[in-house]
């Protein structure tokens, strides 16, 4: 996602919403949200996470089904 995006349309959604859709924990979400997986926007002491970014992100994390055998 660019710097330069325009956000005027764009849905953010709260850490704990985000992690209601991913149904994960709120620490999994910051945990993504610190280490540059899913961009974020800091808004005083909280975050907002574009809801396009969580699409993508969960697009992106798909598994392809294979699994390893050892």
């Amino acid at each position: 996602m660019s710097a330069e995006q325009n956000f005027s349309n764009a849905k953010f959604l709260t850490v704990a919403e985000v992690a209601q859709v991913m149904r994960v924990s709120k620490m999994t979400v910051y945990r993504l949200v610190h280490s540059g997986e899913m961009p974020a926007v800091r808004f005083g002491r909280s975050y907002r996470v574009p809801e396009q970014a969580v699409e993508q992100y969960l697009k992106g994390a798909v598994v392809d089904g294979h699994t390893e055998t050892a």
